[in-house]
């Protein structure tokens, strides 16, 4: 199935409900508020709004002496991890509007948009940070580790080739791959990186940088929650998407991602870090990949962890940007939003 890219002015659209697609549609690009064919993008597009948040209204003054302070086991964690983390939300802004060019559903356009300046603050955050605590060249030096470091290049090349692929031949199979794709990225790869830093707020360290990934960790719930519908969406619409050897792709694109990502918190943190063990962070990438696939009704794809271990059950509770007090006099509170952290059910 061959896409073709929406015309911005077309006034020959579709304006039925009920002839609205996921993919393949005759859009207008209306936004239409009013009437849309896919229900859950309402409480989505509420709920992301209500999430807006500011970098620097979190205070990184106890980050900055805590820095230097840091173990070198995790100072090198934590620079990787950042390194790592602005490459894949560098990568989202910009894949994110080439998506919604074949999206033919306006009200799933909307939310795409959304999440696309949504991870434009990101990277703003991880700068606010890197800015706050550290040098020009420390800096820089961060920032473009996945240039100099062979272990992290491998791992942004999988998912950038996957995307790559989607730019130089636009089909309904590497849309599907692109939408996996961003499942691995949202779903595995930043809620493993998003646990160190809980873990060193935990350790009484960088608290400042925990609640900046708090608010991150709370935007892409929501984000994950949009591309598993998508996928949900697809899979009813477009069943030759999802024939069984299809399938076995997208499977092996999970448990491939699963693997990468147990290897990098092998190297990155390993039985370095205190309160964590490579055991630990391979049972939860374990658990996290089980829930991701299962989230899609295909089952699991391991036997073991298809249950929060008990080992990692403080994440969720360090994830939840509402239920953290702060000191009115270091930062706004993190009600600010006036809205609940979005369950991470999936």
């Amino acid at each position: 199935m061959i896409l073709k890219k929406n015309p911005l002015f077309n006034p020959s659209g579709d304006t039925e409900v009920r002839l609205r697609r996921m993919i393949g549609g005759n859009t207008t690009n209306l936004n239409d508020f009013n009437n849309m064919r896919y229900k859950w993008v309402s409480d989505w597009y509420r709920q992301a709004m209500n999430n807006f948040w500011i970098p620097e209204e979190i205070n990184l003054a106890q980050d900055v002496k805590d820095y230097p302070h840091l173990d070198k086991a995790e100072r090198t964690a934590y620079d990787k991890i950042l390194s790592f983390l602005v490459f894949l939300d560098s990568l989202q802004s910009n894949n994110l509007p080439s998506i919604s060019e074949f999206i033919t559903a306006n009200e799933v356009n909307l939310c795409l948009h959304i999440q696309a300046y949504q991870e434009c603050i990101h990277s703003q955050s991880y700068s606010y940070m890197l800015d706050t605590i550290c040098s020009p060249e420390e800096r820089n030096d961060i920032l473009y580790q996945w240039k100099t470091d062979g272990h992290l290049l491998r791992r942004n090349t999988f998912i950038g080739d996957c995307y790559n692929e989607f730019q130089s031949r636009q089909d309904g199979f590497t849309l599907m791959k692109t939408a996996i794709a961003n499942y691995i990225l949202e779903g595995i790869y930043f809620y493993s990186g998003f646990m160190f830093f809980y873990n060193l707020s935990r350790n009484g360290k960088m608290p400042g940088s925990a609640q900046e990934i708090r608010y991150i960790n709370r935007d892409e719930n929501t984000h994950l929650w949009l591309f598993r519908n998508i996928i949900l969406e697809l899979r009813k619409e477009e069943p030759g998407l999802f024939t069984p050897d299809k399938v076995k792709v997208y499977e092996e694109m999970m448990r491939e991602g699963v693997r990468q990502e147990i290897e990098w918190g092998r190297y990155v943190i390993g039985d370095n870090i205190r309160g964590l063990t490579s055991g630990m962070v391979s049972d939860y990438i374990e658990y996290l990949g089980n829930m991701r696939w299962s989230a899609l009704g295909f089952g699991f794809l391991s036997e073991n962890n298809r249950s929060e271990p008990e080992s990692m059950g403080w994440v969720s509770q360090y994830s939840n940007a509402n239920m953290v007090k702060t000191d009115f006099f270091e930062a706004r509170s993190t009600a600010y939003a006036k809205s609940t952290a979005l369950k991470d059910d999936l």
